[in-house]
């Protein structure tokens, strides 16, 4: 298996569709539907290279669910993309101060998805 991807989005086709390119290009993915199971599983996982997050979420937006993950010192370095419908730059600008690396607005395109993931993940094209 390739490197783990923990992706978080309450929408399980969003899931499903970003599971799909990203394991067919070698990574293993993990699914979480909301920020506080994104929480958790990101906490008990090991060796995570990157987590694509929604920010609309039930019960924790992906916004603050970085934050919180930010204060933890074991995951200062977690690359997270954010994959959203949000477009503002409001959001945006919130989510890069809180740590994210990247943003990408749904509907999204594979080949997008999968060249920012390898980008920051630091795998070769």
């Amino acid at each position: 298996m390739g490197k783990k991807v923990i992706v978080i989005d309450d929408s399980r086709t969003v899931r499903q569709q970003v599971a799909g390119v990203l394991s067919q290009a070698g990574y293993e993915v993990i699914e979480a539907s909301d920020g506080v199971e994104g929480a958790e599983t990101i906490d008990a996982t090991k060796d995570v290279a990157m987590v694509i997050c929604d920010v609309n979420m039930p019960r924790m937006n992906g916004i603050d669910m970085l934050a919180l993950l930010k204060k933890n010192p074991r995951h200062a370095d977690l690359i997270v993309l954010m994959l959203t419908t949000e477009g503002q730059p409001g959001p945006i600008a919130r989510a890069k101060q809180a740590g994210a690396k990247g943003w990408i607005v749904k509907p999204f395109e594979a080949q997008l998805l999968l060249a920012a993931v390898r980008k920051l993940a630091g795998d070769p094209a």
